[in-house]
């Protein structure tokens, strides 16, 4: 069972048919911060054996499984840490309330025309891959999890996200970007990876933040704006750099191995899930792309938000189709009233 317990991007744009969403999503580049030095141990002597050090747990005990961090001896700087979303300053909707009525699946598995969480069809096969993590359409399926007011067993298999971290991961030195992230196993295409946590903000405050900060500084805000087919625009802005989790040391990709899905559970506030969007081998590091476009072309409304003319901070990805610059989005840098995007 789980345990629970400080740049720039452009936005993607996923068309959805009626009854769907177009999901659009923000992620300010950012730098990973330095290392801080950690004992080892004591050291060795003739007469005793050397005593061991103690492993570091970047996740403090509260993921299911502990992430180490490499090279031994250092850590990233100091933060809270959280498995899951907390209220931040400003936000209306508090992420740990339970919102969601539960599906009355007893007697029977949950399935699509049963059970009320899987409406828009099921989310997950039997190897609890995302079914639709291979689709080169432009849609985000609404997901919804089974929840805590669910009556079918914690083993149904419409809870993937709520289980938690399934992997062995490591926090590591990268050459060029910081602090990375990566998997010590092999990851199927499908699976469920980590989520992007840390406090829900509301946008006065996420300007506030934004507005305070310097080119130097690690920027890991990320904003969601879900567009429902009938005009809505639901809006959630994330930022890990004082507390969060382990998604805050992903770096950006143009050519990443996770997609990030919206994924609702017991609230309205949604889990920003990362899944494999490919088999990932051991010690391959873990990326998204910032901007949201995995398997989606930018589109004339993505050129009209990115700013040529800010300083753009270089791209490190690697990948043969490298933009050379990482992702921009000037909207949530308004210093006036909230932009109008619906």
């Amino acid at each position: 069972m789980r345990r629970r317990g400080c740049g720039t991007a452009a936005p993607s744009i996923l068309r959805v048919p009626q009854g769907g969403r177009r999901v659009e999503m923000a992620r300010n580049a950012r730098e990973s911060c330095g290392a801080v030095a950690m004992p080892c141990g004591m050291a060795a002597s003739e007469e005793e054996p050397e005593a061991p050090s103690q492993r570091l747990d970047v996740a403090r005990g509260l993921e299911n499984v502990p992430v180490s961090a490499w090279p031994p001896g250092t850590e990233p700087e100091p933060f809270q840490y959280t498995p899951d979303h907390v209220a931040g300053p400003g936000t209306d909707v508090d992420p740990t309330q339970i919102t969601f009525p539960g599906c009355i699946c007893l007697k029977t598995p949950c399935l699509p025309g049963t059970c009320s969480c899987l409406r828009h069809g099921e989310n997950y096969d039997d190897n609890s891959c995302l079914i639709d993590i291979g689709s080169e359409g432009k849609c985000a399926k609404p997901v919804f999890e089974c929840n805590v007011l669910c009556q079918c067993s914690d083993h149904c298999r419409n809870r993937v996200v709520q289980q938690g971290l399934q992997f062995q991961l490591q926090v590591f030195k990268t050459d060029k970007k910081g602090w990375g992230l990566r998997t010590l196993e092999f990851i199927p295409k499908g699976r469920f990876v980590c989520e992007y946590a840390g406090e829900v903000l509301g946008y006065s405050e996420v300007q506030r933040r934004i507005q305070l900060q310097t080119i130097q500084d690690p920027n890991y805000i990320i904003a969601i704006r879900e567009h429902v087919y009938n005009g809505q625009v639901i809006e959630t802005f994330v930022d890990p750099s004082c507390i969060g989790n382990i998604g805050r040391f992903l770096n950006h990709s143009c050519e990443p191995n996770l997609l990030m899905i919206p994924v609702r559970i017991d609230s309205m506030v949604p889990k920003l899930a990362l899944f494999a969007a490919k088999d990932i081998l051991p010690e391959e590091e873990l990326s998204y792309d910032y901007s949201g476009r995995f398997l989606n072309l930018m589109d004339s409304e993505d050129k009209e938000r990115l700013d040529h003319g800010k300083i753009r901070k270089c791209c490190y990805c690697g990948a043969k189709s490298c933009a050379a610059f990482l992702p921009y989005d000037s909207s949530l840098y308004c210093p006036l009233e909230k932009p109008n995007i619906s």
